[in-house]
Formats: C-alpha cells, structure tokens, sequence
C-alpha cells in the first residue's frame, strides 16, 4: 500500500482559501472606508477602494501560501518601494494593524492564526515606516 507524502497545511488552507482572503480583505476595506478610527489610514488610499482591494486580496493569496496572483498581474511585490510615496508613521501602522486585526476577528480567522498573522502584519507594517511620529 502507497501512502500520499503529507504536505503540512499552508496558511491559505487555515485560513479557509482564496475565498475567505476575500472576505478578510472586504471586511477590512469596509472598516477603513465607513470608521472614523481609520482616517489616518484611509486618506492614503483613492477615492475608490477597488484597485487596493483587489491589489491586497491578491497579495495576501500569494503571502499566505497560495497562487502568486500578485506577482503574476503586477511583478515583485517591492512593499517598501511601493508604499514611499506615502508619509506612513507610527499612527499609520497602528491604525492599518487595528484596522487588519478587527477584521480578522469580524470573519473568524481562528486565533491561533490570527496571532501569527499579527505578529506577521506587525513586522511587515512597521518595516513600512518611513516618517517620524
């Protein structure tokens, strides 16, 4: 009898799929767009949403362990690069990290998984300072 190699399971696949990336990335562009507590956040982006959405749902695919979606449509992430154009402070990253966490809460990503992915978020988020304050 032939037994299948095990493959330990990827982020993407604790977290539920592309499907539920999906739902973490609407529920956080939602919280931006409608809560007061994420202006600072939010100004950064365009008027519409759309682009980062989809730029952010397809990003995190990739991250957590599924298709390179990201970098098949746009190339190499280069995250510091694309985000200098950006005054991005400490109240910044706070807000996208509180912002990031409350939607990972509203759609139930598991919170052994949400941990890791904070502490994930955080480093990612705080490497993307590039001002003062």
């Amino acid at each position: 009898m032939h037994s299948q190699p095990h493959h330990p399971l990827t982020p993407i696949d604790l977290i539920g799929g592309e499907d539920a990336v999906q739902r973490l990335v609407t529920r956080f562009y939602d919280l931006m767009d409608e809560d007061p507590d994420y202006f600072a956040i939010r100004k950064l982006h365009p008027a519409t949403l759309a682009g980062s959405r989809e730029k952010l749902y397809k990003f995190l695919v990739g991250w957590l362990g599924g298709p390179p979606l990201y970098e098949q449509e746009f190339g190499h992430p280069r995250l510091r690069a694309r985000h200098l154009p950006y005054a991005i402070a400490t109240q910044e990253r706070d807000q996208w990290m509180t912002c990031m966490a409350r939607a990972m809460r509203e759609v139930n990503v598991e919170p052994a998984l949400r941990t890791r992915l904070e502490e994930s978020f955080f480093k990612t988020a705080d490497w993307m300072r590039n001002t003062e304050g």
